[in-house]
Protein backbone atom coordinates (compact mmCIF):
# COMPACT_ATOMS: atom_id res chain seq x y z
CA UNK A 1 0.00 0.00 0.00
CA UNK A 2 1.01 3.38 -1.02
CA UNK A 3 1.69 6.15 1.23
CA UNK A 4 -1.49 7.72 0.62
CA UNK A 5 -3.35 4.96 3.29
CA UNK A 6 -0.24 4.19 4.91
CA UNK A 7 0.41 7.12 6.12
CA UNK A 8 -3.44 7.99 7.11
CA UNK A 9 -3.05 8.69 10.58
CA UNK A 10 -0.59 11.87 10.01
CA UNK A 11 -2.80 13.03 7.38
CA UNK A 12 -5.81 12.83 9.61
CA UNK A 13 -4.58 13.75 12.79
CA UNK A 14 -2.39 16.96 11.22
CA UNK A 15 -6.00 17.88 9.79
CA UNK A 16 -4.47 18.72 6.08
CA UNK A 17 -7.82 18.85 4.06
CA UNK A 18 -8.05 20.41 0.92
CA UNK A 19 -11.35 22.66 1.03
CA UNK A 20 -12.14 25.88 -0.36
CA UNK A 21 -15.20 28.28 -1.71
CA UNK A 22 -15.97 31.79 -1.32
CA UNK A 23 -18.99 33.85 -1.36
CA UNK A 24 -22.35 33.94 0.75
CA UNK A 25 -25.13 33.50 -1.64
CA UNK A 26 -27.09 30.33 -0.85
CA UNK A 27 -30.10 28.36 -1.68
CA UNK A 28 -32.70 28.11 1.05
CA UNK A 29 -31.89 25.52 3.94
CA UNK A 30 -28.39 24.94 2.46
CA UNK A 31 -25.10 25.07 5.19
CA UNK A 32 -23.29 24.78 1.26
CA UNK A 33 -23.63 25.02 -2.43
CA UNK A 34 -21.44 23.82 -4.80
CA UNK A 35 -21.48 23.38 -8.38
CA UNK A 36 -22.85 20.01 -7.65
CA UNK A 37 -25.16 20.86 -5.72
CA UNK A 38 -26.16 21.76 -2.02
CA UNK A 39 -25.16 20.05 1.44
CA UNK A 40 -28.88 21.21 3.31
CA UNK A 41 -28.62 21.85 6.82
CA UNK A 42 -30.74 18.94 7.86
CA UNK A 43 -27.78 16.46 5.89
CA UNK A 44 -24.91 18.30 7.94
CA UNK A 45 -27.02 18.66 10.77
CA UNK A 46 -27.66 15.04 11.11
CA UNK A 47 -23.53 14.42 10.26
CA UNK A 48 -22.89 16.83 13.33
CA UNK A 49 -24.94 14.25 15.20
CA UNK A 50 -23.49 11.37 13.99
CA UNK A 51 -20.08 12.65 15.37
CA UNK A 52 -20.71 13.91 18.31
CA UNK A 53 -22.47 10.22 19.19
CA UNK A 54 -19.08 8.79 18.11
CA UNK A 55 -17.11 11.49 20.54
CA UNK A 56 -18.76 10.35 23.30
CA UNK A 57 -18.60 6.41 22.70
CA UNK A 58 -14.56 6.89 22.16
CA UNK A 59 -14.32 9.15 25.65
CA UNK A 60 -15.83 5.56 27.05
CA UNK A 61 -13.40 3.62 25.42
CA UNK A 62 -10.53 5.79 26.36
CA UNK A 63 -9.68 7.87 23.18
CA UNK A 64 -9.66 11.31 22.99
CA UNK A 65 -10.22 12.80 19.74
CA UNK A 66 -7.27 14.42 18.68
CA UNK A 67 -9.63 17.37 17.01
CA UNK A 68 -11.11 18.61 19.91
CA UNK A 69 -14.91 18.70 20.20
CA UNK A 70 -15.71 21.86 19.81
CA UNK A 71 -16.63 23.28 16.49
CA UNK A 72 -18.18 19.94 15.13
CA UNK A 73 -20.13 21.44 11.86
CA UNK A 74 -16.82 22.88 10.98
CA UNK A 75 -15.11 19.73 10.92
CA UNK A 76 -17.87 17.89 9.40
CA UNK A 77 -18.98 20.56 7.05
CA UNK A 78 -15.03 20.04 6.00
CA UNK A 79 -14.99 16.85 5.17
CA UNK A 80 -18.37 16.98 2.66
CA UNK A 81 -17.19 19.50 1.23
CA UNK A 82 -13.46 17.50 0.73
CA UNK A 83 -15.45 15.00 -0.55
CA UNK A 84 -17.14 16.99 -3.64
CA UNK A 85 -13.63 18.46 -4.42
CA UNK A 86 -11.95 15.02 -4.37
CA UNK A 87 -14.41 14.44 -6.62
CA UNK A 88 -13.90 17.06 -9.02
CA UNK A 89 -10.22 16.37 -9.03
CA UNK A 90 -11.09 12.97 -10.62
CA UNK A 91 -13.33 14.30 -12.89
CA UNK A 92 -10.80 16.79 -14.07
CA UNK A 93 -8.33 14.33 -14.43
CA UNK A 94 -10.47 11.48 -15.92
CA UNK A 95 -9.71 9.29 -12.81
CA UNK A 96 -11.85 6.84 -12.00
CA UNK A 97 -11.99 4.13 -8.82
CA UNK A 98 -13.33 0.94 -8.12
CA UNK A 99 -15.45 -0.77 -5.32
CA UNK A 100 -12.47 -2.81 -4.94
CA UNK A 101 -10.30 0.35 -4.94
CA UNK A 102 -12.09 1.73 -1.81
CA UNK A 103 -12.15 -1.30 -0.20
CA UNK A 104 -8.27 -1.59 -0.61
CA UNK A 105 -8.40 1.76 1.65
CA UNK A 106 -10.64 1.08 4.26
CA UNK A 107 -8.50 -2.34 4.77
CA UNK A 108 -5.36 -0.01 4.98
CA UNK A 109 -7.54 2.10 7.30
CA UNK A 110 -8.64 -1.06 9.48
CA UNK A 111 -4.54 -2.60 9.36
CA UNK A 112 -3.77 1.20 10.74
CA UNK A 113 -6.84 1.24 13.13
CA UNK A 114 -5.19 -2.57 14.53
CA UNK A 115 -2.10 -1.41 15.21
CA UNK A 116 -3.39 1.43 17.59
CA UNK A 117 -5.47 -1.24 19.15
CA UNK A 118 -8.90 0.81 18.42
CA UNK A 119 -11.16 -0.18 15.83
CA UNK A 120 -11.78 1.43 12.27
CA UNK A 121 -14.38 3.29 13.12
CA UNK A 122 -13.37 5.09 16.57
CA UNK A 123 -9.95 5.38 14.32
CA UNK A 124 -11.56 7.98 11.90
CA UNK A 125 -13.90 9.28 14.10
CA UNK A 126 -10.84 10.26 17.14
CA UNK A 127 -7.94 10.96 14.68
CA UNK A 128 -9.66 12.81 11.53
CA UNK A 129 -13.70 14.25 13.30
CA UNK A 130 -14.78 11.89 10.57
CA UNK A 131 -18.34 10.40 11.14
CA UNK A 132 -17.87 7.10 10.88
CA UNK A 133 -20.92 6.26 8.62
CA UNK A 134 -18.93 8.52 6.03
CA UNK A 135 -16.66 5.48 6.04
CA UNK A 136 -16.93 4.49 2.24
CA UNK A 137 -16.94 8.02 1.44
CA UNK A 138 -12.91 8.18 3.30
CA UNK A 139 -12.12 5.05 1.37
CA UNK A 140 -12.95 7.01 -1.98
CA UNK A 141 -11.55 10.00 -1.28
CA UNK A 142 -7.92 8.04 -0.82
CA UNK A 143 -8.37 5.85 -3.79
CA UNK A 144 -8.81 9.11 -5.72
CA UNK A 145 -6.12 10.61 -4.01
CA UNK A 146 -3.93 7.62 -4.74
CA UNK A 147 -4.53 6.77 -7.99
CA UNK A 148 -3.48 11.08 -8.66
CA UNK A 149 0.00 10.43 -6.98
CA UNK A 150 0.24 7.45 -9.19
CA UNK A 151 -0.01 9.38 -12.20
CA UNK A 152 2.16 12.54 -11.04
CA UNK A 153 5.15 10.16 -9.86
CA UNK A 154 4.93 7.13 -12.54
CA UNK A 155 3.99 5.07 -9.13
CA UNK A 156 7.23 5.22 -8.01
CA UNK A 157 6.42 7.27 -4.63
CA UNK A 158 9.79 9.31 -4.04
CA UNK A 159 11.61 8.19 -0.20
CA UNK A 160 13.75 11.46 0.08
CA UNK A 161 11.48 14.35 2.20
CA UNK A 162 12.54 17.11 -0.62
CA UNK A 163 10.53 14.44 -3.38
CA UNK A 164 7.41 14.04 -1.00
CA UNK A 165 7.40 17.69 -0.10
CA UNK A 166 7.41 18.56 -4.26
CA UNK A 167 4.37 15.74 -4.85
CA UNK A 168 2.42 17.17 -2.00
CA UNK A 169 2.56 20.68 -3.43
CA UNK A 170 1.52 19.10 -6.87
CA UNK A 171 -1.34 17.51 -4.87
CA UNK A 172 -2.55 20.37 -3.35
CA UNK A 173 -2.24 22.62 -6.30
CA UNK A 174 -4.47 20.38 -8.27
CA UNK A 175 -7.01 20.73 -5.32
CA UNK A 176 -7.20 23.89 -4.83
CA UNK A 177 -8.21 24.22 -8.60
CA UNK A 178 -10.58 21.54 -8.15
CA UNK A 179 -12.12 23.58 -5.36
CA UNK A 180 -11.91 26.78 -7.25
CA UNK A 181 -14.19 25.75 -10.05
CA UNK A 182 -16.65 24.04 -7.61
CA UNK A 183 -17.59 27.81 -6.83
CA UNK A 184 -18.21 27.26 -3.31
CA UNK A 185 -20.56 28.76 -0.76
CA UNK A 186 -21.03 28.24 2.99
CA UNK A 187 -23.61 29.79 5.26
CA UNK A 188 -22.33 32.30 7.10
CA UNK A 189 -24.05 30.66 9.92
CA UNK A 190 -21.31 28.08 10.34
CA UNK A 191 -18.12 29.98 8.89
CA UNK A 192 -16.20 30.53 6.08
CA UNK A 193 -13.74 28.49 4.22
CA UNK A 194 -10.06 29.42 4.88
CA UNK A 195 -7.81 28.84 2.02
CA UNK A 196 -4.78 29.42 3.87
CA UNK A 197 -5.75 25.83 5.96
CA UNK A 198 -8.05 24.17 3.42
CA UNK A 199 -10.88 24.02 6.19
CA UNK A 200 -13.76 25.73 7.58
CA UNK A 201 -13.77 27.96 10.34
CA UNK A 202 -15.46 29.68 12.77
CA UNK A 203 -16.13 33.86 11.56
CA UNK A 204 -13.84 35.83 14.00
CA UNK A 205 -17.12 37.80 14.45
CA UNK A 206 -17.99 34.71 16.47
CA UNK A 207 -15.21 34.10 17.98
CA UNK A 208 -15.29 38.03 19.78
CA UNK A 209 -16.29 37.79 23.47
CA UNK A 210 -15.56 33.92 23.84
CA UNK A 211 -12.57 34.15 26.02
CA UNK A 212 -9.35 33.01 24.82
CA UNK A 213 -9.58 31.36 21.24
CA UNK A 214 -8.04 27.83 20.91
CA UNK A 215 -4.64 27.73 18.26
CA UNK A 216 -7.42 26.61 15.42
CA UNK A 217 -9.72 29.82 16.15
CA UNK A 218 -6.22 32.03 16.50
CA UNK A 219 -4.50 30.44 12.85
CA UNK A 220 -8.73 31.44 11.28
CA UNK A 221 -8.30 34.70 12.84
CA UNK A 222 -7.71 36.12 9.52
CA UNK A 223 -8.87 33.49 7.08
CA UNK A 224 -7.95 33.76 2.93
CA UNK A 225 -11.56 33.46 1.52
CA UNK A 226 -9.65 33.55 -2.36
CA UNK A 227 -7.79 30.97 -3.72
CA UNK A 228 -4.29 31.35 -4.66
CA UNK A 229 -3.69 28.30 -6.45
Amino acid sequence: MRRTSMQLAAALIAGGLAVAGCGNSLQLGAAATTSQGRITSAALTNQVANLTAAYAADKHKGVTPQRGVTQVPQQVLTWLLTFRIVDKLAQQHGISVTPADVQTQLKALGATAAQNKIDTDTFISAAGGVPPDLKPQIGRYFAILQKFENRLDGGKAPTAQAGQSALQVRVGHAQCLAAKHLGIHVNPQYGVFDYANFSVVVTPSRLSGAGSPSPSASASAKPRLTPDC
